[in-house]
């Protein structure tokens, strides 16, 4: 594998764990609003990855990859019924729909995606000392 294509491989981790971070902050805004309904109450959103490989990989030669966001997925969690009579959105018994956002896992998520990222930043920062280590070989 090229030293080059750990840019790209590298690349496209950032940008997935930028993806996933949004989302995880999404999570956690919305982890306190209210909805009056199934349909119109917040559900927990994640990211799903998915590996790229070229067509190298398939003919037996060493893989150039990368990962890509497949898409968003909600979370199919129950949403949580709480008790708020007084509250404008409950309905006829008075239970308001609280998002089905944990925020301890999305704080854990948050922390899993930020290490994550910094891990590909140093692969970065790694590759790019290399190539400057090899270009000054030639001096």
């Amino acid at each position: 594998m090229s030293l080059l294509k750990v840019f790209d491989i590298a690349g496209s981790a950032l940008s997935a764990q930028s993806v996933r971070l949004n989302v995880t902050a999404s999570n956690l805004a919305n982890a306190d609003s209210v909805g009056s309904s199934v349909a119109t109450t917040y559900r927990a959103r994640q990211p799903v990855f998915q590996a790229m490989l070229d067509e190298a990989a398939f003919a037996g030669e060493p893989a150039n990859g990368g990962v890509q966001v497949a898409g968003i997925v909600e979370s199919d969690r129950p949403l949580e019924r709480r008790y708020q009579p007084e509250h404008p959105a409950a309905d006829e018994d008075g239970y308001v729909l609280m998002p089905n956002v944990s925020v301890v896992e999305e704080m854990a998520n948050m922390i899993s995606a930020s290490r994550s990222y910094q891990g590909n930043v140093d692969v970065l920062d790694a590759s790019k000392q290399m190539l400057i280590k090899t270009l000054a070989l030639g001096q």
